[in-house]
């Protein structure tokens, strides 16, 4: 027990846990998009749902290491290429992301201007759960592989997991209603979603991509956002104050 406690491990604990959460990114976000389209009195136990679910699909691949291993070995091979398991995974996961961000995107901007977001059907219960789920199982695939090659010991892994998933939980809520709140950031998301769907095709086809240069861009993206919705926030307000400002009325007995 004692060899878990070392520097090199409290540095990996910390790196692995980091990076984490770095990926777990897409997770939450997905996971707020979707949830949105539930009733109101659904969506917070469809989100502890979906994390709970990430937390366990994440662990249980943690404890089945060697079928994780195997997973990276080709299964055949098309065009000098070989596909192995995780690739299939990742290329469908891809595959299903560019097809859902796409979807929601189009509903979003065409949607609109044909029903009011009020009209609008909710999702199932149901349905919302398995989608989750589907890309639940693409993300912690991709998240634990990334663990085994940071990390030696296998407590380690399970501690930064465990951490990571805690954030999530706890910044679920918060990112979902941000997103609510302003509708051009549901895009800029779902954009984000489209560019990691690509991201995981690639992959998916065996070609490498610096995940750190797709992470910038995001990042960037989200900041010039941020700062687009503190611009617009001084000419709502000027806006509102001029709208509910009574009309003055000329006193009695003045004249012009």
């Amino acid at each position: 027990m004692s060899h878990l406690f070392t520097a090199e491990n409290a540095i990996s604990l910390l790196t692995l846990t980091l990076m984490e959460i770095v990926l777990g990114i897409d997770n939450i976000v997905f996971i707020a998009l979707l949830t949105q389209r539930l009733p109101e009195a659904k969506r917070k136990p469809a989100r502890q749902i979906g994390m709970a679910l990430a937390l366990g699909l994440r662990l249980g691949l943690l404890f089945t290491l060697s079928w994780i291993m195997r997973l990276t070995q080709p299964l055949f091979t098309i065009m000098n290429h070989g596909f192995s398991g995780r690739d299939l995974v990742l290329l469908g996961g891809g595959l299903f992301l560019i097809a859902k961000s796409t979807h929601e995107i189009h509903n979003k901007m065409e949607g609109d201007a044909h029903e009011a977001e009020g009209s609008r059907k909710p999702a199932s219960f149901t349905s919302i759960i398995v989608q989750i789920l589907i890309l639940d199982i693409v993300f912690s695939l991709d998240s634990v592989i990334t663990a085994v090659g940071m990390a030696q010991h296998l407590e380690v892994m399970v501690v930064a997991m465990i951490i990571a998933v805690g954030v999530m939980i706890l910044s679920a809520s918060a990112v979902s209603n941000f997103i609510h709140r302003h509708p051009t950031m549901k895009v800029l998301a779902l954009s984000f979603l489209l560019l990691i769907g690509v991201l995981l095709t690639v992959e998916g086809l065996g070609k490498h991509v610096a995940k750190g240069y797709i992470y910038f861009a995001m990042a960037f993206s989200f900041a010039v956002e941020l700062l687009n919705i503190r611009m617009r926030k001084p000419k709502k307000t000027a806006v509102l104050s001029v709208m509910t400002e009574p009309p003055t009325v000329p006193e009695r007995g003045t004249r012009n």
